[in-house]
């Protein structure tokens, strides 16, 4: 098994102020490769961060990422550009090329009663308060979107449950645009339950307001033969909470893309996932945490497993530290269990940081097979091999499952990780 960690030992890697060389209050210090014409830190990707339309810097660092409503800004995609390059494009249905004009997935809330869904227009205003195509996937579902649903949890209310259940009826690439606006001093955890068949290019944008407490889960429990490209991005104001839960088991390809961005002060941010890749099965999840102003706090750990010939799985972590953002705690870490031989795990930590006036930030990634020990401890109290095997695979993804904190929709995932283990040879 084999680990990179940002600098010291600990599973923990911590990199501050005290301990990072050539750091300043101004941040790293990187000339002379600034000062090389053929640095990929030099020219355009040097220059000052943006997030409007049509601005940035096409592959170079995610700070200098492009953004942008019209989807022609972005170019033609080959399967060679960095965010691209693990992506089978020949199997993405031709969400980034193609009018997505097809039927769009069924939307359905239930839960508490105190919340409300409505549509809006295309042109609404409260759409793309939160939200900005940073790919042509996402810029092409935004030009196709007929409108948008808004669930909106309204000011200072307590111990909401909402369920939006994503049913998909047909295989015609079609665009799907949800806003969630969590007012100011709310509560609530709300479940995007995607199940059915589709080929869809999805934006998922997330107003978390000053105060508030807002705990998604977003599960992928597709049929086997969906395409789902799911660009899920938020904005954590002042004094807020945002914990997102990303579950994937059901698909053919499955790429979820979730973005948190920092707003306000003290504010925190957790992004947990956990997939499960079976033959043939393609999963892709890439992140991106964005700490743009002082004394804010983000975690991330995501877990998969994967079992069958040609199973691949891909995470892409990227946790962007501005000049601004003193005071920051960060860390993010993937875990990936290879069950069977003939699978693939690509995992991708990316670390960027501006300034070196911070309390802590550290990534890590491990892929590797059974831990030999801990097979060996449960055997040797009696317990078969397959048994212990299974044992072992449970208590690994069982630390996201109880991130989610609802005791349904645990049972649920645990039963369905049982169903995924009942079909390998462990």
């Amino acid at each position: 098994m084999s680990e990179t960690t940002t600098q010291i030992p600990d599973e923990k890697a911590r990199i501050g102020a005290p301990s990072i060389p050539g750091f300043t209050e101004e941040g790293e210090n990187l000339s002379p490769l600034n000062d090389s014409a053929t640095s990929p830190l030099a020219g355009d990707s040097a220059k000052s961060h943006s997030h409007g339309g049509g601005e940035g810097v096409t592959d170079s660092s995610r700070a200098g990422r492009l953004t942008s409503f019209n989807v022609e800004d972005f170019p033609k995609l080959t399967g060679r550009e960095e965010d691209w390059r693990f992506t089978p494009l020949k199997r993405i249905g031709g969400l980034h090329t193609a009018e997505l004009t097809g039927k769009a997935p069924k939307v359905e809330l239930t839960g508490s009663e105190n919340v409300s869904l409505r549509t809006v227009a295309a042109d609404d205003a409260i759409r793309g308060n939160a939200f900005t195509p940073d790919d042509r996937v996402s810029a092409n579902s935004w030009k196709y979107s007929n409108g948008a649903q808004v669930l909106t949890i309204p000011a200072n209310a307590d111990d909401v449950k909402s369920v939006l259940r994503i049913t998909g009826e047909s295989l015609d690439p079609a665009a799907q645009h949800l806003i969630i606006v969590a007012e100011e001093n709310s509560e609530a955890m709300v479940v995007i339950d995607h199940v059915g068949s589709a080929v869809l290019a999805q934006n998922i944008e997330f107003d978390v307001r000053q105060g508030a407490r807002l705990r998604v889960v977003s599960l992928q429990a597709w049929e086997s033969d969906a395409i789902h490209a799911s660009s899920q991005q938020a904005s954590v104001a002042k004094d807020a909470t945002f914990k997102h839960i990303v579950v994937t088991f059901g698909g053919d390809l499955v790429r979820v893309n979730p973005s948190a961005r920092f707003a306000g002060e003290h504010a925190e941010i957790e992004l947990y996932g956990l997939y499960f890749a079976d033959a043939g099965q393609h999963l892709e999840h890439r992140l991106f945490v964005d700490h743009a102003v002082p004394n804010c706090k983000s975690n991330v750990l995501y877990k998969g497993a994967l079992q069958g010939k040609n199973a691949h799985t891909v995470w892409v972590g990227d946790v962007l530290i501005r000049k601004a953002a003193v005071g920051t705690d960060s860390y993010e870490a993937n875990r990936n269990l290879v069950l069977t031989d003939g699978t693939r795990a690509d995992s991708v930590p990316n670390l960027e940081i501006e300034t070196g006036l911070i309390d802590g930030a550290g990534h890590a990634s491990t892929t590797g097979r059974f831990d030999d020990e801990h097979l060996f401890y449960l055997m040797a109290r009696g317990i078969d091999e397959k048994t212990a095997r299974r044992l072992v695979v449970r208590g690994f993804l069982n630390e996201i499952v109880q991130q989610i904190g609802d005791e349904q929709l645990q049972e649920r995932l645990t039963d369905t990780i049982e169903e995924e283990l009942a079909t390998t040879t462990l």
